[in-house]
């Protein structure tokens, strides 16, 4: 069965308690399945379409992790969890900002900032080594349900697989990220912006002010 993310597509999900095999949901996306293969693997692939990882909707989460008790972990990097977050979720990130400043670092990071950076407003990261040894020190019991999440999704495919590797067996996927969550998916949110907002940075973030104040003048008028 091929792995697909459908571009931009409405997702649809099972509403049943019991995790659904990966083909019942169709999850929005602006990365190809093309740079999810790439990136993620072959056993990311199998974890969801075997049932092994649960995926969750954002409108579901709120009802998983009130009723089901899964434990709502945010991997995104700490400037994006600054700008808003679940109150009560745990944070660890999977990526944290790469502070060597070695010739060659100082060139990929300008390369990077000319490339994107600037745009963005997203830091010069390397994977966090560590991750699973932090997340273990904040839930050592393995059989705990962790809901893994990020902004657009992809990222947490990666910690999830990890996770898996380290031996958690409980584990759901937030489908599509903290990016398709509505205003009251997550009503008890901290920080300074929307939750769906909190990865747009730099020159974009700018962007996006100026399209959501002509939307309200389209309106007005």
């Amino acid at each position: 069965m091929a792995f697909q993310l459908n571009l931009l597509q409405t997702s649809t999900l099972n509403h049943a308690k019991q995790p659904q095999p990966f083909s019942s949901i169709t999850v929005p996306t602006r990365l190809s399945s093309s740079r999810v293969n790439a990136i993620s693997g072959r056993s990311t692939q199998e974890l969801l379409q075997s049932g092994t990882v649960r995926p969750i909707l954002p409108k579901d989460a709120a009802s998983a992790m009130e009723s089901e008790g899964y434990i709502l972990l945010d991997i995104r990097p700490q400037w994006e969890s600054e700008k808003a977050r679940v109150s009560g979720s745990l944070h660890v990130p999977l990526f944290v900002e790469d502070k060597d400043n070695s010739p060659l670092t100082l060139l990929k990071k300008w390369v990077h900032f000319g490339y994107i950076g600037a745009w963005t407003g997203q830091y010069f990261t390397m994977i966090n080594d560590d991750f699973v040894k932090e997340v273990e020190k904040e839930v050592p019991d393995k059989e705990s349900k962790l809901l893994v999440a990020c902004g657009e999704g992809l990222r947490s495919m990666m910690a999830f697989t990890k996770l898996h590797q380290g031996g958690y067996k409980n584990l759901g996927w937030l489908a599509g990220g903290f990016n398709r969550a509505s205003d009251s998916d997550f009503p008890d949110i901290e920080g300074t912006e929307k939750l769906q907002y909190a990865t747009i940075g730099g020159a974009s973030y700018y962007f996006l002010q100026l399209l959501i104040l002509l939307q309200v003048v389209g309106k007005n008028n």
